[in-house]
């Protein structure tokens, strides 16, 4: 028998490689959410399914968002590393499912797999460096998870163009699977956690009711698009539906021990105005990356490459103001920062209007470089406030709420602004004949060179008013953020809005040394 002066010591953390794990789920994030929005007019012209363009985004954000607080709650009973490694197989196997589609169906449904996966990823990355670091050390390393998803997100939507133009859509979804297995292998390496399982049941009836409550919703959404009118049964119907199984949610919620959602958490002012104008922006902010190229392509009739390069601004913004968050809440607090924030997101939203066929891309530009900004001062900041406000047998699910509200704004944004489109498209086209004419032909360019120049016109024009239409919605959706967090979000310094427990980087309360123990700093 083995004595324990002879036993082989506990393997510790190595911190510089668990953040350049994390550095590769930033990447695989980030290059996913940029690069597809660029791709999807090739989708639709080459698949069809006009109607579903919203549908190959809100299902994944759906699956995504719904997943993410149970994620949470997961990560805090069982540990941050198993989570994390679940999720990234699941989202590299939805990958590869959509990379061999054959119809929009197929691919909204492996899109709805991929996010199973993506749900985890990043709320449980960014709990593994809340653990890892202090508040002061999370803010300046900062700096680095932006620099790296600025050159992903940067690259990503030219990078999506180019993958188009030269070899295939499908390897829009295939250049994740080599990520997706170095975040893999790295975080089964060298994260070492002083984690035992804590026992408790797992809250899935609440996200099943939560998820079908959503995507009840979703489809009512979609009805009104398709020409039904909102008090017949198969819209109004499915909103009662919706609301019905959220009551019933909600109720699941406070009667369960250990709920997906927490509700008690919103009783923090600091937790309730985060997640509320994540709700919002959220919307704003997929709304930029899912019809901003859509525009360029086929409004403008410009190539998937320009159509990249015309969202390059919010992903060049957001890393460079990330940065500069961080500096700003060691300085002056979380407040200056987010309202900076939400201020830079109208104003690019407001310029997104004065997008059209005569204005060229300029405004596509500027708008979203101001929204890219915005986001950038937003997102850092929320998450490391609500990470600070809670102790560190919340942080999991607190983070994941960040997360989940952000997300589920853009799911049913992105939905409501793409039943916008397709009604106002329907009621645009309305006097033609629709065998004669097909919206879908705009982003195919053999159709679109098949048909005479009047009716290209007559489908441009009407493309053009329809995302108006849509960009007025993310402008009010942003209106409604900025008065939030303008009202009501909290003054007071980081340590003034603290935990009691310490915030991040103070000692669990266990007997146990921290998990980020280690020579390797």
């Amino acid at each position: 028998m083995q004595s324990a002066s002879q036993a082989p010591p506990t393997r510790t953390t190595n911190r510089r490689l668990v953040v350049i794990a994390a550095m590769a789920a930033t990447f695989l994030s980030a290059l996913d959410t940029s690069n597809v929005g660029t791709a999807m007019p090739t989708i639709i012209g080459q698949l069809g399914g006009l109607s579903l363009y919203s549908w190959v985004f809100s299902a994944y954000l759906l699956t995504s968002t719904t997943t993410v607080p149970l994620y949470g709650r997961l990560s805090d009973m069982y540990g941050r590393k198993p989570m994390f490694i679940l999720s990234a197989i699941l989202f590299v196997i939805g990958s590869a499912l959509c990379g061999v589609a054959q119809s929009m169906e197929q691919l909204v449904a492996f899109r709805a797999i991929q996010g199973l996966g993506a749900g985890g990823i990043i709320p449980v990355t960014f709990t593994i460096l809340g653990d890892q670091f202090s508040v002061t050390e999370r803010a300046r390393i900062a700096g680095l998870f932006s620099a790296v998803w600025g050159s992903s997100a940067v690259a990503g939507p030219t990078l999506g163009g180019l993958i188009v133009e030269v070899v295939d859509w499908r390897w829009v979804f295939y250049i994740n699977l080599p990520f997706g297995a170095t975040c893999v292998y790295l975080m089964w390496r060298y994260l070492q956690e002083d984690r035992r399982p804590t026992p408790g049941r797992i809250d899935y009836s609440g996200a099943v009711l939560l998820t079908t409550s959503i995507t009840a919703f979703m489809f009512a959404l979609l009805s009104p698009g398709e020409g039904a009118r909102w008090l017949e049964w198969r819209s109004g119907g499915l909103v009662v539906a919706s609301l019905g199984l959220l009551a019933l949610f909600l109720r699941q919620e406070r009667r369960f021990a250990n709920p997906m959602i927490p509700l008690e958490m919103f009783s923090s002012r600091l937790i309730s105005v985060v997640t509320g104008a994540g709700v919002l922006i959220g919307g704003v902010m997929f709304g930029v990356s899912s019809y901003i190229p859509l525009f360029i392509q086929g409004a403008l009739d410009k190539s998937p490459v320009q159509a990249g390069i015309a969202v390059a601004p919010f992903a060049i913004g957001w890393p460079a103001a990330s940065i500069v968050s961080g500096r700003i809440i060691l300085r002056a607090g979380y407040r200056v920062s987010v309202v900076a924030g939400v201020i830079s997101a109208t104003i690019g939203s407001a310029t997104l209007l004065l997008l059209s066929i005569d204005s060229g891309q300029w405004p596509a530009f500027v708008g979203a470089g101001f929204v890219g900004v915005g986001m950038g001062l937003l997102a850092t900041t929320m998450l490391i406030s609500v990470q600070n406000s809670v102790g560190w047998s919340q942080r999991g699910v607190a983070t994941a709420m960040v997360q989940f509200s952000r997300t589920i704004g853009g799911a049913v944004g992105v939905a409501a602004l793409g039943t916008l489109l397709t009604s106002r498209m329907t009621t645009r086209l309305a006097d033609i004949n629709s065998n004669d004419i097909n919206a879908n032909a705009l982003l195919d360019d053999e159709t679109r060179a098949s048909l005479p120049l009047e009716t290209v016109e007559r489908l441009r024009d009407a493309l053009a008013h329809s995302l108006h239409d849509v960009y007025l919605g993310m402008f009010i959706l942003a209106l409604l953020a900025m008065a939030i967090v303008v009202l009501l979000f909290p003054r007071g310094s980081v340590q003034e809005l603290q935990s009691t427990e310490g915030g991040i980087g103070a000692p669990r309360p266990t007997t146990a040394p921290r998990p980020s123990t280690s020579s390797n700093d």
